[in-house]
């Protein structure tokens, strides 16, 4: 530092040690600075692993509710007799869910004779697999099959046409006389089917506005399946829980009724639309007096009606061998959307957050 003749040394002293000062200040106030964000990040750690061991306790004392305690399991006695438990109940629901399908299948192969004679025994005289021939050609299991996949295609695609209508117009539209229409569909339900038959065969029979008879029809399954109160209600719940912030924003941007139904209703919709493709199509194939009502005609009739009209007549390994193929469909589509149909049952919402 250069001093000028006019400098006096005593004023550049004191501003030295103002200097010297403020640096020390300045010091002091960050060093305090990092010391208080340091304590800070502590303390916010320490609460984390506060959170942490709280939520461990927590799940800890819920896996300890139940009928047996950690501590109990750790008894030989009471571990092996559960774990025994365990099993037979296992055992037990794999033969009376799978028993009577392998049942089943096993004499869809079986000779009639050792049908007959030794029905738990393992073919002890081979494997007739001439049985599923004849079942599909010689009793013309082929034809019945194709008309049970025609009635429950039909059935399904009313179903589902008038549950998701339905629905989107009782949850989505909600129009004033909303409630009273939910009011009347939920009272059908009310009312035993048995009931229903009568007028129904006489509206079949003779259909307003029509003009014909539609007995040995297929349209006369068809349209009747389409009337079902709890589809409408379920899918109507289904709707429900969905967000109506997407409604709006679809509605802001132009898209009107049908537009919101087919574009942004019917994708979030899927889970709902596969449990009821499920009810619809099992239901549909293993109808038997609605369709035995109406279907006269052997040549339309499904499995369902036409296989206990042959049964005195056919011979049984035959017979049990076109009751095999007729329970393929449904256990296939169960196999196939099981995933579908069980994630539906919790009927989650459609937007990620």
């Amino acid at each position: 530092m250069t001093l000028s003749p006019t400098d006096n040394p005593s004023e550049i002293g004191v501003v030295s040690q103002d200097s010297a000062a403020t640096t020390d200040v300045a010091d002091d106030a960050a060093g305090t600075a990092r010391r208080a964000a340091e304590a800070s990040r502590r303390r916010r750690e320490a609460e984390r692993r506060t959170a942490r061991a709280r939520r461990r306790k927590a799940l800890d004392g819920v896996e300890d509710r139940g009928a047996l305690s950690e501590a109990d399991w750790r008894r030989p006695s009471v571990r092996w007799g559960m774990g025994t438990t365990h099993v037979l109940l296992l055992v037990v629901l794999v033969v009376a869910g799978l028993g009577p399908m392998l049942l089943l299948a096993k004499y869809a192969v079986t000779p009639t004779q050792d049908i007959l004679r030794t029905p738990m025994a393992v073919f002890p005289n081979g494997i007739a697999w001439d049985n599923l021939d004849r079942a599909w050609n010689d009793v013309q299991v082929s034809r019945y099959f194709l008309n049970t996949i025609w009635l429950a295609v039909g059935s399904w695609a009313s179903q589902i046409l008038v549950a998701t209508t339905g629905g989107y117009a009782l949850s989505v539209l909600r129009p004033r006389y909303g409630k009273v229409v939910q009011a009347l569909v939920l009272s059908t339900m009310f009312v035993p089917a048995i009931v229903l038959l009568v007028p129904l065969y006489l509206t079949i029979l003779d259909p307003p506005l029509l003009g014909r008879s539609l007995i040995n029809s297929f349209w006369a399954v068809w349209l009747p399946a389409g009337a079902s109160a709890f589809n409408v209600l379920l899918v109507q719940r289904f709707f429900d829980s969905l967000p109506r912030e997407v409604f709006e924003a679809a509605r802001m941007d132009g898209a009107g009724p049908y537009r919101l139904f087919w574009s942004v209703v019917l994708p979030m919709s899927r889970p709902i639309v596969g449990v009821v493709s499920v009810f619809a199509v099992i239901a549909a194939w293993k109808d038997f007096l609605w369709p035995l009502l109406v279907l006269k005609d052997p040549a339309i009739q499904p499995l369902s009606v036409r296989l206990p009209s042959i049964e005195a007549s056919t011979d049984l390994g035959v017979f049990l061998a076109a009751l095999a193929i007729s329970t393929l469909i449904p256990v296939g589509l169960f196999l196939v959307f099981q995933r579908m149909f069980l994630q539906g049952a919790g009927l989650g919402g459609a937007v990620k957050g």
